[in-house]
């Protein structure tokens, strides 16, 4: 069985809107589709708040299919074939590779810092299965997302906005990396990694995706979901939520504050023609206070890591600086909210985390540490090669009411 991706443009109203959908296409195609539709009349449609479009499919044969369609289809219905050698590009792209990447990396980290053996299949299943779950978590949130993407300018470009895939092969592909990636956490890493995974899934695709177009409480949803990816690899390599883990959250829950809200200040005519209700559109005073807060916040929150055992008290000298300079480009978002400040404060967030979390390893307090059973091996060891050490006993005799030692010497 094959399906095929309609692009459909709907001529009639102020905005050209694209709307992807999957049909089913027989042979008879001319006897499912005996008119083609008018333009001044509506097909089954939910439009929302911002005129855009979602197309509910009206043709539902499951007769053998054709690829091409009969001459007396109307013109505005395009058949889209899949372009094959492009698939892995087009996987890539729905993952959003970017972000699942800054993704991995935090969670790289999370394993590195935390105070546990380092073992390198674990760390390979952490980090493969959680790059696995975030493609799959970008994937279906792209396709909740088709018709107000279409009215982006940084997202109209998407995958399935220009129907290069259908619906039905994007949610296939994401299906296909949730539950392998979930697979290889739990047997590659921990039940509770795979949990976090899933929760993380849940929470990206059924809670922060719809709300966007709620409240402006997404950003703080949003940021949890961003803090997740650290815990995970802390406790794919002790297998508990020890302080630690909870810090390492603590600083990512912080950081996406300052990154995403000079993120959004510059897309703001985007966010408020798809209808998303962001800080940069709905409270711009709060966005900027938001920014500063949480900044100010990732300096105070460093200076626990000491406390917490992960690093030694270096580490405290040594980032002060570059938070200091993160909060004074805050402080000057705060001030000025321009475009030039907002750019420069997103730009060194991206180099800020990566800095911090080198600086962190770099000054982290134990390397080298073995697990229980390396340690009781150890102990046996050093208690055999007492025990070899020792000078021959001497055996005891006991005569009448004492003790005489006869001398083996």
């Amino acid at each position: 069985m094959m399906l095929s991706a309609i692009r459909i443009s709907w001529p009639h109203y102020s905005r050209r809107v694209v709307c992807v959908c999957s049909y089913q296409f027989s042979t008879r195609v001319s006897n499912a589709v005996k008119d083609p539709l008018p333009h001044n009349n509506k097909p089954n449609l939910v439009e929302n708040e911002k005129r855009s479009v979602r197309v509910i499919p009206v043709i539902t044969k499951s007769e053998p299919l054709c690829t091409t369609l009969p001459p007396n289809v109307n013109p505005d219905w395009e058949l889209i074939v899949t372009d094959w050698k492009n698939v892995p590009s087009m996987y890539l792209r729905l993952s959003k590779i970017r972000l699942t990447t800054l993704v991995v990396i935090t969670t790289m980290a999370g394993y590195a810092i935390a105070t546990a053996p380092f073992h390198v299949g674990t760390f390979l299943s952490c980090c493969v299965g959680t790059g696995l779950v975030s493609s799959a978590a970008n994937t279906i949130n792209q396709y909740h997302e088709v018709p107000f993407d279409a009215q982006m300018s940084r997202t109209k470009n998407r995958v399935l906005v220009k129907a290069q895939l259908s619906s039905l092969h994007a949610l296939t592909f994401a299906f296909m990396a949730g539950t392998s990636g979930l697979s290889i956490l739990y047997f590659g890493c921990n039940g509770l990694t795979a949990m976090l995974g899933a929760s993380n899934l849940i929470l990206y695709t059924c809670i922060y995706t719809p709300l966007k177009r709620m409240s402006i409480f997404n950003t703080w949803v949003g940021s949890v979901v961003g803090a997740i990816p650290p815990v995970m690899g802390w406790v794919g390599c002790t297998g508990s939520m020890d302080p630690g883990a909870w810090l390492l959250a603590s600083i990512l829950y912080a950081w996406q504050f300052p990154h995403f809200n000079a993120l959004s200040w510059n897309l703001r005519p985007d966010y408020s023609r798809a209808g998303y209700r962001m800080m940069a559109v709905t409270n711009p005073g709060l966005c900027r206070r938001t920014a500063l807060r949480y900044t100010a916040l990732i300096t105070v929150l460093s200076g626990l890591a000491p406390i917490c055992d992960i690093t030694n008290n270096f580490f405290l000298i040594q980032s002060l600086p570059l938070n200091l300079y993160f909060t004074y480009l805050a402080f000057r978002f705060y001030k000025e909210s321009d475009s030039a400040n907002s750019r420069k404060l997103f730009r060194f967030s991206l180099i800020h985390l990566p800095l911090l979390i080198v600086l962190m390893l770099i000054n982290k307090k134990r390397w080298f540490m073995k697990n229980d059973s390396e340690k009781l091996l150890a102990n046996e060891s050093s208690i055999t090669a007492e025990t070899n050490n020792l000078k021959p006993i001497d055996s005891p005799v006991k005569a009448g009411n004492g003790l005489f030692i006869i001398s083996s010497q």
